[in-house]
């Protein structure tokens, strides 16, 4: 019995995940599939792209909230088995990323499982763990965002930085180490979901965002401004005296009496 709650939590907790908050919303508002957008993913930053930042806003809050709801759940059921508190959101990541209301069928005819990155949904987890990390999260992604420029990374990292401050509480005895695995498993999900914009990153293809967008921006007005060529003047030239004339103005008589 105890197995069979386990797995009734971790079922619950995948299709919470699963609900594709991006898709919806971009339907609503644009009447678009974002699935065949740019990355074909649901998550946050397609949201975005598809159909403006109030909707990237939308979604990224929504799949925040996926991750706490599967933490508060197997939490209330199981209060006493942190590792059942770490399965929840990793399964919610997984319905997240691989939805099974997402589905496609490749070239092949076999079906394919969509979904987004998992980036928010894990930072969700995490806050549900432990809700201040979100106080250190959400502020050093952002700034990996705006200073590398690559959401991918800034994606990536959210699992990391929550496994370093999971460590450090652990250390000290102010939580558990199972945490740490959520971070690492969490982060491993990522990367597996990420394959291709990791390539990209490889190949110095991926899309760059933030502050490196706009100091290339800047530099490229610059530089379009410094290329123009000056403006011809429009006032007409003056007429300058010839030699003859200023010799005979030079050899004229002067008047008054000698």
């Amino acid at each position: 019995m105890f197995w069979l709650r386990v797995l009734m939590v971790l079922a619950v907790a995948y299709f919470i995940g699963a609900i594709p908050f991006g898709y919806i919303f971009v339907k609503i508002k644009t009447g678009r599939d974002v699935r065949q957008i740019q990355s074909g993913r649901t998550g946050t930053t397609n949201a975005m792209r598809a159909a403006g930042v109030w909707v990237g806003v939308a979604t990224v809050v929504l799949d925040i909230l996926k991750g706490m709801v599967a933490v508060w759940l197997a939490r209330e059921i199981f209060p006493a088995f942190p590792w059942v508190h770490v399965a929840a959101p990793l399964a919610m990541i997984l319905g997240h990323n691989y939805s099974l209301v997402m589905v496609e069928h490749n070239e092949k005819g076999r079906p394919v499982l969509k979904g987004g990155a998992g980036g928010a949904p894990s930072v969700g987890g995490a806050m549900g763990l432990w809700w201040p990390v979100a106080l250190i999260q959400i502020p050093l992604g952002a700034v990996i965002l705006l200073g590398v420029g690559y959401a991918s990374v800034a994606t990536m990292s959210m699992p990391l930085i929550a496994t370093i401050v999971f460590a450090w509480r652990a250390a000290r005895g102010l939580g558990p180490w199972v945490y740490v695995a959520y971070g690492l498993l969490a982060e491993g999900l990522l990367l597996y979901s990420l394959r291709p914009n990791i390539k990209r990153l490889i190949a110095g293809e991926e899309r760059v965002v933030g502050l490196r967008v706009w100091l290339a921006k800047r530099k490229a007005r610059r530089e379009a401004a410094s290329a123009q060529p000056p403006a011809a003047s429009t006032e007409p030239p003056k007429a300058s005296a010839s030699p003859s004339a200023g010799a005979a103005q030079r050899h004229a008589p002067t008047g008054g009496a000698r």
